[in-house]
């Protein structure tokens, strides 16, 4: 029931206003002055607004300049005894939804206050389905203030329109998958599916059946056919994210799929043509996996076509305070709701480990759990430091000694690792020049 919030000082008209309403099925609050209509309006959040131009202690405008300062989303409908067009125009151009001059029959206000009511709850639905949109598009998270961004993300729209599969790597909650639907959603397959799939949550014995399908009898348990993944995006698109958790005899059969763009459900002997496009991720150096013979070099080039890597957040610091605000609007933080400078200082100053996930999830505990419309730094709770320094670091010698020429390769492979095979981003965390880090590779033979 839509709740509407009545103020007027002529008590005799403001009793019969709220009567009728009442009687059309609404719930009534009543007010009779400005500021006692405003408090009202503070406390109880109404869904509509009705309120008189004169009152004894303010101006009816003023009040709706006021309201609307606070919800500019709240409609207000202005009735007055002493009307004039200049009112009207006045009125409208602040914001307000109607103009009623009195008297008035019941039936006039009853329907401004439907179509006052309908247009709100139409707006929030707009809104809403806005909002997913850009989710399903994959488009939050994606503005950024970032060089290192900007770049991928031009790189991504170039890429989208094209059949070239995409490799994109990043640590964990960097928005892999968010990069992913974006790239979908620029392509020519974006009317069609995109079926995402998690490597890693699928059992060893089933992930054949979960990508080409099976017929019924295959094995037990299959008691009617069932398509397959691969099948499921025909014309669209096919997100493999964790395919380093691949088995390498299913790699082999994944990139014979690829190749041949064909599948054979498990049991049939029948293949069946598919039509995808391949979006590939990963939260770990495949290079390294390939070395260590655990995944297979001819699947990482017909995978890696296209190459993308979202820098973790902590590289990304200029971005920070504009992925906060998102987030507070995303989980319905009231308008008023704000960090204090300390809070963003501490946002920036911190290393992120779980990138924009651990951001996100930081932001919406901070929404259930404030105490004020003020967020503090120590609201935050951000439980580990933003990182060593480098007096910090414990680097025990054992007693027999050891080789400063072995500790130094470990770093670099480590920054290596750590940075996906990023050469600009293990100079970063070395804190050395980019062509340092070069020489030093060729020295050890990196």
């Amino acid at each position: 029931m839509a709740r509407i919030l009545l103020i007027d000082d002529d008590k005799n008209l403001l009793r019969v206003t709220e009567y009728n309403l009442k009687n059309s099925g609404f719930e009534i609050m009543t007010a009779y002055s400005g500021n006692a209509g405003l408090k009202t309006f503070m406390k109880e959040t109404p869904d509509l607004v009705v309120t008189d131009v004169k009152l004894d202690d303010m101006n009816g405008l003023d009040l709706l300049e006021m309201i609307k300062k606070e919800s500019p989303d709240t409609p207000v409908i202005i009735i007055t005894a002493y009307g004039s067009i200049d009112m009207a125009v006045n009125a409208m151009k602040q914001g307000a939804f109607n103009f009623i001059t009195k008297p008035f029959d019941r039936d006039t206000l009853r329907l401004s206050c439907e179509k006052a009511l309908e247009l709100k709850e139409l707006k929030n639905k707009n809104k809403l389905l806005s909002e997913e949109v850009n989710r399903l598009s994959g488009t939050h998270g994606m503005e950024t203030a970032s060089p290192a961004m900007k770049e991928l993300l031009k790189t991504a729209v170039a890429v989208a329109n094209s059949e070239a599969t995409v490799l994109i790597t990043g640590e964990s909650g960097t928005g892999k998958e968010v990069l992913a639907r974006l790239v979908h959603q620029r392509s020519s397959r974006k009317d069609n599916p995109l079926v995402a799939v998690n490597c890693a949550a699928i059992p060893e014995t089933l992930i054949e059946s979960e990508f080409f399908g099976h017929v019924k009898g295959a094995f037990t348990g299959a008691t009617a056919n069932r398509k397959g993944r691969f099948l499921a995006a025909h014309g669209g698109t096919l997100f493999l994210d964790e395919i380093s958790e691949l088995r390498t005899d299913m790699q082999a059969k994944l990139l014979r799929a690829i190749q041949e763009r064909e599948v054979e459900p498990v049991g049939s002997e029948k293949k069946e043509k598919i039509d995808i496009r391949i979006i590939a991720a990963s939260n770990k150096n495949l290079k390294g996996l390939i070395q260590d013979e655990k995944f297979r070099e001819d699947l990482y080039y017909r995978l890696s076509v296209v190459p993308l890597h979202i820098p973790p957040l902590r590289d990304r610091k200029e971005d920070i305070v504009s992925l906060s605000h998102h987030f507070l609007k995303k989980f319905d933080a009231p308008s008023d709701v704000q960090f204090s400078a300390d809070a963003l200082k501490s946002m920036e100053n911190y290393s992120w480990p779980g990138n924009i996930r651990e951001l996100q999830n930081t932001v919406e505990r901070c929404v259930i759990l404030r105490k004020g419309s003020v967020i503090q730094a120590h609201d935050l709770h951000l439980s580990t430091p933003a990182g060593k320094s480098e007096s910090d670091i414990d680097l025990e010698i054992p007693e027999d000694g050891i080789s400063l020429e072995e500790v130094e390769k470990k770093l670099i492979k480590n920054a290596l690792a750590k940075s996906n095979g990023n050469r600009s981003g293990a100079a970063r965390l070395l804190k050395i020049p980019r062509h340092v880090l070069i020489y030093r590779l060729e020295k050890y033979s990196l």
